[in-house]
């Protein structure tokens, strides 16, 4: 971290990783590409995160006018929630997201009303206030392959299915890196050992599709990036081999996830069979890699993501079944 700017932590290449203060310190991170006096966000956290990611431009000595791209990896709120009210604060920026979100970026209401089914109006409320719209002619969508440049460097847009429909990643060959939303799972440092960085997936409602999320880990894989920028939370690889390392973990336990889940029964208690699950698959593979922290702290540390993972298990399990 930097001094005041206790939120954000500047890496090499003009990028800057913003805390968005999020459920809690280290949780979320919003993203900032800055190249020759432009610059582009990539995630935005919420609504309450704005504030944040304007103090970022003025530590990177930019101004609101000078932000060309808004960039969230999907449509989950904790991704594209305050999409809406930072773009009224940036006058020139343009809106890039994936043709399967575009529509909900112009009029959230459908995704306003997913989102409280899944958590509830008065977390909605506390969490996210009132997600805006944005403005139709600022929005362009993305197609797989497509790039953009910012002052001359290209951002190539890969999508990539299986967390979400409307997923895409951005390859930016400047840092050797990914930004990769939740395509490439979570990773928290809390869970960080000599190994190196430990990563889980995350299959949250309501579009979890195991192999599609495999083929795109693969596809981020053979690009042998060095690094993946991850919006929970944080840089993660310095190798190509360490990149590989993760993907061949989170393939792991989708495999495990996948087994988990067929091995259930339709029924008032598959939840909590679910999440239950989820806890012993994390933890197993938490000590695998070193963690010595106790069953309590990781299942603390993790009781959202079990919670929301087994959630999304669930309604996959539904629609393979019908």
């Amino acid at each position: 971290m930097n001094g005041a700017d206790h939120f954000l932590d500047v890496h090499e290449d003009g990028i800057f990783a913003i805390d968005t203060g999020f459920h809690r310190p280290r949780f979320d991170a919003a993203w900032l590409i800055v190249e020759n006096g432009r610059g582009a966000f990539v995630d935005t956290g919420t609504n309450h995160s704005v504030p944040r990611l304007l103090a970022a431009l003025t530590a990177a000595r930019l101004e609101p006018a000078d932000v060309d791209f808004v960039i969230p990896t999907h449509v989950h709120l904790d991704h594209a929630g305050g999409v809406g009210l930072l773009m009224r604060a940036l006058p020139n920026a343009t809106l890039v997201v994936h043709p399967r979100g575009a529509r909900h970026m112009v009029d959230p209401a459908h995704l306003v009303r997913s989102a409280t089914a899944v958590y509830g109006e008065a977390e909605m409320a506390s969490s996210y206030g009132a997600i805006l719209g944005v403005d139709a002619a600022r929005v362009r969508k993305t197609t797989d392959g497509m790039t953009i440049e910012l002052a001359g460097r290209p951002l190539v847009f890969l999508h990539t299915p299986g967390h979400a429909m409307h997923h895409h990643c951005i390859v930016d060959a400047r840092s050797g890196g990914v930004f990769t939303g939740d395509t490439f799972g979570i990773s928290y440092r809390e869970f960080d050992t000599r190994r190196g960085a430990w990563a889980m997936p995350t299959t949250t409602p309501v579009q979890f599709q195991p192999e599609a999320l495999k083929r795109s880990i693969d596809r981020i894989v053979a690009l042998e990036p060095r690094w993946l920028y991850l919006t929970h939370y944080g840089r993660v690889g310095g190798s190509t081999a360490e990149t590989a390392r993760l993907g061949a973990l989170l393939h792991g336990q989708i495999d495990a996830i996948v087994a988990l889940g067929r091995s259930t029964e339709p029924g008032t208690n598959r939840l909590a069979t679910l999440r239950r699950g989820l806890e012993q698959i994390h933890v197993r593979s938490l000590r695998d890699h070193g963690v010595g922290l106790a069953d309590d702290i990781v299942c603390s540390l993790l009781a959202l993501d079990c919670e929301l993972n087994a959630q999304g298990t669930a309604i996959w399990l539904d629609r393979i079944a019908a």
